[in-house]
């Protein structure tokens, strides 16, 4: 197992049920994943904290409550610290450990997994718990490495904070991660720089105490919750107490489809631009923080809290990169086309390498050596993205066609941990000694894939995202997650398993004769 984040806790749960002999590795020096690595300013959960929960033990849901209905990272780490010692699962993993590659030795049927630090393990199942966004984005910009100042990565951001007091800070990327932290920058440092090469759409979420009276009715109700976020496209519900005024999560009542109605689009671009004028007092600041050339859903839609408010401050600047980009980076500044800038710190908020970085930045060798990054050099091929063709028993939690990141990720991983051992499961039952895709399946998936994407926002002309891959030099253009949903690649899976694992192939020991 590589990971300990909300996949690999999961899985690693469910696969030492089965009885297996399981060894974990993982980079950090604690569980977590994602909620280990992300600890800037302002980082928080952009689902109902309520819903962004295990659903697989009752037991679990009962005695822990989260007490924020956006809860920020300190609580979701706190909590998957103790699902990890609730479960007994720390012991199972080695920590401060870093893969670099995993092959596999067909004729022993086995992967070897190396890491760092000279480890060498042999296993019959390889699970790839890396996460979706846990390859950082680090841009190349020159003289980025002469800047005499700190650099830090909002994905990477030290365990002990940074240093904010009286510095002139930069900001470079205003997608989630900065769109949380430039507020919270902006309270403690001299001066802060923000560097938008695109303006998001995002909208403004209140944060506060979970109401007493929902998290009674939810305890009371989580069975039915769990069924919910199951049968909606995101894995969120939108629960509400019955009779409720409050509107319910527009994402679960399958909305993200819905802003593919060109009326619909243009109805929230206008809302939104709206809003944004209202809230920033500078009209030519407000127009540049305005999207106008992608439709809402192309890229991530993100909920913040009082970041337009920020560029109100007198010690916020916001520099418009479309209108003359980054040159350089020197010793003490960062240089425009507008102008430069003298800096003591550079914050990056510069993203992933979604879903396919964390496999093809380690070295992934499977039949006859061939490389996952070689497969994956003209765009990720991985049927269900659970599992990719030439890669026996190797499997992929929220791999690259598969929901993943367009959903609840507690409820896609869970989903993809049962997906797992199920097919385990059934290799144990027949006798099997490897699975992998048959390579029809695996192209009819990645054709239904951009069947079902096509005509969406998301692959909208105009849009350039990280769904697309748009974001890291060099990649393949491809729609990288299922936009279909949950509840449709649910209903996917189970006409699979009813079909005996329809489009899996699996292979027995060969008798030998006496």
């Amino acid at each position: 197992m590589v990971g300990a984040g909300v996949a690999g806790l999961y899985a690693m749960h469910r696969l030492l049920r089965l009885g297996l002999d399981v060894v974990g590795i993982e980079a950090a020096d604690g569980v977590g994943g994602t909620w280990f690595w992300n600890r800037y300013p302002g980082c928080r959960c952009d689902v109902p904290t309520i819903e962004y929960s295990y659903g697989f033990d009752p037991e679990l849901e009962q005695e822990w409550s989260f007490p924020e209905n956006m809860s920020a990272q300190p609580e979701i780490e706190r909590y998957l610290n103790h699902v990890a010692d609730r479960y007994q699962l720390r012991s199972h993993f080695r920590f401060g450990t870093r893969v670099t590659s995993v092959a596999y030795d067909e004729d022993a049927g086995r992967w070897t997994v190396e890491t760092e630090r000279g480890d060498r393990y042999r296993a019959t199942y390889c699970v790839m718990a890396t996460g979706s966004l846990s390859a950082p984005n680090r841009p190349d910009i020159p003289g980025l490495d002469t800047f005499s100042g700190e650099i830090v990565h909002t994905g990477l951001w030290p365990r002990d904070g940074v240093d904010l007091e009286g510095k002139r800070v930069g900001v470079i990327g205003t997608g989630s991660s900065g769109m949380q932290s430039i507020p919270l920058i902006a309270k403690v440092a001299a001066d802060v720089t923000v560097f938008q090469r695109t303006p998001h759409y995002a909208f403004r979420v209140p944060v506060g105490p979970v109401d007493p009276e929902l998290q009674s009715y939810v305890k009371a109700n989580y069975r039915q919750l769990r069924q919910k976020q199951r049968r909606t496209p995101t894995g969120i519900s939108g629960t509400t107490l019955p009779g409720a005024d409050g509107p319910r999560a527009a994402v679960g009542a399958g909305a993200l489809q819905a802003l593919s109605d060109p009326a619909v689009q243009q109805q929230l671009q206008d809302l939104f631009a709206q809003s944004v004028r209202a809230r920033v007092h500078d009209p030519a600041v407000a127009e540049m923080l305005i999207p106008t050339n992608y439709p809402i859903g192309c890229k991530r839609v993100i909920v913040e809290t009082e970041y337009y408010e920020a560029f109100n401050r007198d010690n916020v600047r916001l520099v418009d990169l479309r209108r003359g980009g980054i040159t350089a980076v020197t010793p003490g500044s960062v240089q425009t086309e507008q102008g430069e800038f003298p800096l003591d710190l550079i914050v990056l908020a510069t993203g992933f390498d979604a879903l396919t970085g964390p496999l093809t930045r380690m070295e992934v060798r499977g039949r006859d050596g061939r490389s996952l990054r070689e497969k994956w050099a003209a765009g990720a091929r991985a049927y269900l993205g659970l599992m990719s063709a030439g890669f026996p028993n190797l499997f992929m939690i929220t791999g690259p066609g598969s929901p993943s990141v367009l959903t609840n990720m507690v409820v896609a991983c869970e989903q993809h941990g049962e997906m797992v051992t199920e097919i385990i499961e059934h290799m144990r039952a027949v006798g099997a000694t490897s699975v992998e895709p048959d390579e029809r399946a695996e192209d009819e998936w990645l054709d239904h894939v951009a069947e079902v994407a096509a005509g969406t926002q998301w692959t909208a002309p105009t849009c350039n995202s990280w769904y697309l891959g748009s974001n890291i030099a060099g990649k393949t253009r491809t729609i990288l997650p299922y936009v279909a949903g949950i509840d449709r690649y649910a209903d996917r899976w189970s006409e699979i398993v009813g079909r005996g694992f329809q489009g899996f192939v699996f292979d027995r020991p060969v008798a030998v004769p006496a």
